[in-house]
């Protein structure tokens, strides 16, 4: 999305600091979401209920990252490292008609995850996603016994649901998964079909990388802590905003996007034989 340009500086407010990130500017308001667009010194931040806010950063925004044990260190970076799909809590002052970014803030955790979907090589990728892809022989072979998709019988399905811009599971989600796992334990040949899925905010790459790792974190705790075997899984995907289920121009909408689906699959060949 293209961003329109900073309107130019008078030569007394480019001569003079104190008049743009000084206490003679106004307060505006502290704006939390995900960058969403990035150009020249502009980025647009949009909150978790879908408003975007265009906002200017330059060389007097102070930029700093916390991480280390409870999030107590920090360290300073600058600008230029502000890209899309990161998370940001931005202080802003007014500034003609404006914001212009005071401080902007963010964790160290989720730089390192936006830098590594916007520059990430194949086989960086592949390193984030070995966990789901020890045993996709296993699952190919498999599916190729048992036919495409089309003919499998959906006996139960399970969504949970993710926070903006995260893939960790909730308490609720952890026990709606393994509770499922139990129900397709009861079925002869079940297999189980993990999907994962993001609303609209932020651009395609980030939500496809997004949706996967939300995948991939659902196949690593049923097979870790739910005991449902490897081979007993169809290939894991990401669908990134694909197939929404409700409408993303709502936070409640988007609220529901954000999910992974858990399907229960029971070949029809094995059940019709």
């Amino acid at each position: 999305m293209a961003l329109p340009m900073a309107a130019p500086l008078t030569a007394q407010e480019a001569n003079s600091d104190i008049d743009v990130y000084g206490s003679a500017l106004t307060e505006g308001p502290k704006v939390e979401g995900m960058i969403t667009a990035r150009e020249s010194d502009r980025i647009q931040v949009t909150t978790e209920n879908g408003q975007a806010t265009t906002i200017i950063v330059d060389e007097g925004t102070e930029v700093k990252a916390s991480g280390g044990f409870l999030g107590l260190g920090s360290k300073a970076l600058n600008t230029a490292q502000l890209m899309n799909g990161l998370p940001v809590e931005v202080e802003t002052l007014q500034f003609q008609g404006g914001l212009v970014a005071k401080q902007v803030k963010l964790k160290s955790s989720d730089l390192e995850t936006a830098s590594m979907i916007r520059g990430a090589t194949q086989q960086q990728f592949a390193e984030h996603r070995a966990d789901i892809d020890e045993n996709t022989a296993a699952a190919e072979a498999l599916r190729g016994r048992m036919g495409t998709i089309d003919q499998y019988n959906v006996r139960g399905v399970t969504n949970v649901y993710f926070d903006s811009g995260k893939w960790n599971l909730t308490g609720e989600g952890q026990r709606e998964i393994c509770n499922l796992a139990t129900q397709a334990e009861q079925m002869d040949n079940a297999l189980l079909l993990v999907v994962g899925y993001t609303d609209s905010v932020g651009d395609q790459d980030y939500n496809q990388v997004l949706s996967e790792r939300r995948a991939s974190r659902v196949v690593n705790y049923l097979q870790q802590e739910c005991g449902w075997e490897p081979w007993r899984m169809l290939t894991p995907t990401g669908m990134a905003e694909a197939d929404p289920v409700a409408d993303n121009s709502t936070a409640e909408g988007k609220a529901q996007n954000r999910r992974v689906s858990v399907n229960i699959l029971v070949s029809k060949a094995t059940e019709e034989g």
